[in-house]
């Protein structure tokens, strides 16, 4: 399957679904599931992706900013919550509101500008507080007293839901999940306690659902890496992954010229390849303004007449050149594969990645957006 473009990635609706599925058979009925598309769905496209969760009945949906969430919104997407996990300003509050956004809230100073923006709205304003467990990332560093007061003192803002955010949790070398999750229930028992309950509680996303750690399932978890076929290595003596998926994203790109080079000849800027004996090289239509990352300049690969091909030289802006010694039967205007399968070699975003010196995530997140996205 071929398309006219310089540089596309094929996403597969169905994979995305299937993946989604297999996510809600893992945690089982009792437990709702979040499909996370911020980044624009990890670049899958948060629109496309918004609606195949929806078809298969998906009620939450997570995203980064307000930005994020109002662009689903006004494109159509109805689902009942729409979670902003990375926080968000003052001046974001009546967009909040307007467009029936569930905020993350970091600080118990968030609660008190909700509780006012309700007021004047004349509405409860739902939010889930998160926690810092020990992530030093976002969320409250405030005793279970101070929350106590906070919330029960917001009569306009509603205490929905309670969160944090594993750092290590496909890591089996070290004991900071079940430090977290320990400092995590020991905050929400106290809450419990002293009365104020949420209807939602969730610390886990894809490594924590993949590895099994059903003390932090609670009754919601955000699938992210997971819908797109990703579950991160584990570390250490791990239990084995529950969760099986498949990568959606296959990303191709188009052989723009073809040449053969003598010996001895150098390839890209600063002639950082020289060739050692006579070969044929193929330049093709994507760089690192396409998300190919540089670091991959002569030690990436890409698939190429089904067989692996060695990226050559370094790449640039808009180019990547690739050595085609082992085959003739390509000619410009035919793709080569940089992420996906082909002829039965596969190359995915973790092993782009481990080359690249990075993680998937930040491969997928990374392709341009002039890369056409197709749907399949």
């Amino acid at each position: 399957m071929s398309f006219p473009y310089r540089s596309y990635a094929l996403i597969s609706r169905e994979r995305i679904a299937r993946n989604y599925r297999n996510v809600c058979a893992v945690v089982g009925a009792d437990v709702a599931v979040a499909g996370v598309i911020k980044a624009d769905a990890y670049g899958h496209g948060a629109l496309e992706v918004a609606r195949t969760l929806e078809a298969e009945g998906a009620r939450w949906l997570a995203v980064s900013s307000v930005e994020e969430g109002v662009h689903l919104r006004e494109n159509g997407i109805t689902a009942p919550s729409i979670l902003v996990m990375g926080g968000f300003l003052n001046y974001e509050i009546p967009a909040l509101i307007e467009h029936r956004l569930t905020p993350a809230v970091h600080s118990l100073a968030e609660i008190g500008d909700l509780d006012r923006a309700g007021r004047l709205a004349g509405r409860t304003v739902p939010y889930h507080l998160k926690i810092d467990s020990g992530m030093g990332r976002l969320g409250t560093r405030a005793t279970a007293g101070e929350i106590v007061a906070a919330v029960s003192g917001a009569a306009h803002a509603g205490f929905e839901g309670m969160m944090t955010h594993f750092a290590s949790a496909a890591d089996y070398t070290t004991p900071q999940t079940s430090q977290q999750l320990d400092f995590f229930h020991e905050t929400l028992g106290k809450l419990t306690e002293a009365g104020v309950v949420p209807a939602y509680v969730h610390t886990s996303s894809t490594n924590a659902i993949g590895y099994g750690r059903r003390g932090g399932w609670h009754n919601l978890v955000r699938a992210g890496h997971a819908l797109y076929g990703y579950v991160s290595p584990a570390r250490g003596e791990a239990p084995r992954q529950l969760l099986e998926v498949k990568p959606a994203l296959t990303w191709k790109a188009k052989i723009l010229a073809i040449k053969d080079l003598p010996e001895g000849a150098l390839v890209g800027y600063g002639g950082s390849f020289r060739a050692a004996a006579p070969m044929r090289i193929g330049v093709i239509g994507a760089g690192y303004a396409d998300g190919v990352f540089h670091r991959l300049s002569n030690r990436g690969k890409v698939i190429a007449d089904g067989k692996l091909a060695s990226i050559l030289g370094t790449i640039s802006m808009d180019l990547t050149t690739v050595d085609l010694s082992h085959t003739a039967a390509l000619a410009p205007g035919d793709d080569v594969t940089l992420l996906g399968e082909e002829g039965g070699v596969r190359l995915d975003a973790q092993q782009i990645a481990k080359i690249a010196g990075t993680i998937s995530y930040n491969i997928l997140c990374g392709i341009g957006a002039r890369v056409h996205r197709v749907y399949t």
